[in-house]
């Protein structure tokens, strides 16, 4: 290829990667129904997407990096201690289960149908194994389901990206050794293999946590530093002994998570930027070399794996990692339809009928994070609760805990607030954040934070008018409540008696009332905001702050 296609190449891979994805998330669809289409579509229509021209022999140890750097990514999610309880047993049973029951299931099934050898069919039922929340998140997010069925997937799909490629890297060098005569030899190559891929690991591991532990490194710095560490790692162990990379960045990434002394960010930009860059390149790059000659004797044999997977592998596995829990009926058949394999990505289109079919549909209601525990705000949550919106509250003190507690309204767990800027407000299924803390630059920083990563509004209280705060007066951000409805004023009120209360929309508002939200009757929160003040209509529910009883005490 001429340097011109090359750049041509390179800049419509690029293009389609990311054009793909912004489609994907307008669509609210998993990106992979739109980067494969794309991708096969390119490579039948033009050469200059052809991977194996554009990079030549380069192209299979480039992927190879990429897909390390995916999987320490996904490595980092696996903190164990954040499982717990009910969802614990239920997902460890899903992950070990699942793989197990997957994997054979699909390796029995190739060799007969799909003609593949014992290897190559064994080989194909451990990447079937994987499933990530790169396919769940969106179709989750989509569906809404449950709470509890979207934490129980949602950890599913994060925890099954490392085990599977721990999986998919052991079985291929199984696979390999077996090409030698003996089972001493056999056995010989697949545990050096292995050992090469874990103590490149954990050689990688100690690195980084000398870095950012001993180190004092920027943000930045410090996500260079893990890129530049997975990638030679991964490289190194590689030139060793083939594939072995991707073994060690599993164990680089779950050492990194579950390290003592370590306060990896949940947030992570730029490395999560990269992953999805890397995502979209590889799905386009790789979509684009199959050719529709290729397909021609594999369609129906493909067709028939797929319903296997779907109407009965993953329903097996969903009875069994339920049998005796007390999921019901709706939920474990729905645990069951849920397999979001790539391959399978497609037969998930039916996800939502199938939910509403089974009764474990989440409300299409607004589910508000309330961040503070102040009376005032304590008496919010449950005015919002009692106008039919599934309410969240948070705090961090003890005694704004425990007044949240006695009002029984629902607690978020301490590291809530933390969670919610990565995976946290997809597990609990936030649909918004209102920061009403007595703390205006706490406002003002977790509201700068969290708008990067919750998909809904975030919300925070105006600072008073002569706040001397660090950030809180010079924050952007649109603010809530009327002007001169800040923090100070709410408390000053309700300690002279003032009250939330809900009235249904039948006629003017009182005198003397401030309109704080509106609830609409299909449950969707409007807040009034300095800016903005949402029309109230007929069938809606007015959130109100009364006015005072008495004369606050000096």
């Amino acid at each position: 290829m001429t340097a011109d296609e090359v750049m041509v190449g390179v800049g419509l891979v690029v293009v389609l990667a990311v054009g793909s994805q912004l489609l994907a998330s307008r669509l609210r669809v998993p990106a992979l129904l739109i980067l494969l289409p794309v991708g096969f579509v390119a490579g039948a229509l033009t050469d200059n997407v052809d991977p194996g021209k554009l990079l030549g022999d380069a192209f299979s140890p480039l992927v190879s990096l990429a897909v390390a750097v995916i999987l320490y990514e996904a490595g980092l999610g696996l903190e164990i201690g954040r499982l717990r309880g009910h969802t614990r047993r239920i997902v460890v049973r899903l992950l070990w289960l699942g793989a197990l029951i997957t994997w054979l299931s699909a390796a029995l099934f190739a060799v007969p149908v799909l003609g593949m050898s014992k290897g190559a069919a064994v080989m194909l039922g451990a990447i079937l194994v994987v499933s990530g929340p790169t396919v769940v998140g969106p179709l989750l997010n989509f569906v809404r389901p449950s709470e509890r069925l979207q934490r129980v997937l949602i950890w599913e799909g994060s925890l099954i990206d490392p085990v599977g490629g721990i999986l998919g890297a052991l079985v291929f060098h199984a696979v390999v050794a077996g090409e030698l005569k003996g089972f001493g030899s056999q056995l010989e190559q697949f545990s050096a293999s292995a050992a090469v891929g874990a103590v490149g690991g954990v050689v990688g591991a100690g690195v980084l946590w000398l870095l950012l532990r001993r180190a004092r490194l920027s943000e930045e710095l410090a996500t260079s530093a893990q890129i530049a560490a997975v990638i030679g790692i991964a490289a190194a162990c590689d030139a060793l002994r083939e594939d072995t990379g991707l073994i060690s960045a599993v164990v680089m990434g779950m050492a990194m998570a579950n390290l003592p002394g370590l306060d990896i960010p949940a947030r992570r930009p730029f490395l999560d930027t990269l992953v999805s860059l890397i995502i979209g390149l590889l799905f386009i790059s790789i979509s684009a070399t199959v050719t529709p000659a290729s397909l021609r004797h594999v369609v129906l044999p493909s067709l028939a794996l797929v319903a296997l997977l779907v109407l009965v592998v993953r329903p097996l596995v969903a009875l069994v990692s339920t049998a005796g829990t007390d999921v019901r009926g709706g939920e474990r058949w729905f645990i069951g339809w849920m397999a979001p394999r790539g391959i399978v990505a497609a037969a998930t289109a039916s996800t939502f009928p199938v939910a509403r079919r089974l009764g474990v549909l989440r409300p299409s209601r607004s589910r508000p994070l309330l961040v503070g525990g102040a009376p005032w705000a304590v008496d919010l949550g449950r005015a919002l609760s009692s106008a039919g919106l599934d309410v969240l509250m948070w705090a961090g003190a003890e005694r704004q805990r425990a007044r949240i507690e006695e009002a029984g309204l629902p607690l978020a767990p301490g590291e809530l607030l933390a969670a919610a800027s990565g995976a946290g407000a997809e597990l609990a299924g936030i649909t918004g954040v209102l920061l009403l803390t007595e703390e205006d630059d706490f406002n003002a920083l977790a509201a700068m934070t969290l708008r990067e990563s919750v998909e809904g509004p975030v919300h925070r209280l105006a600072p008073a008018a002569d706040s001397q705060g660090v950030v809180a007066p010079y924050t952007g951000g649109e603010p809530l409540f009327r002007t001169g409805l800040t923090g100070p004023e709410l408390a000053r009120r309700y300690e002279a008696g003032a009250r939330v209360l809900t009235r249904r929309a039948d006629g003017a508002v009182p005198a003397g009332h401030d309109v704080l939200f509106v609830v609409r009757p299909d449950g969707r929160l409007a807040p009034v905001t300095h800016t903005r003040s949402p029309d109230i209509r007929p069938g809606d529910t007015a959130v109100l702050l009364g006015p005072p009883s008495r004369q606050p005490s000096l």
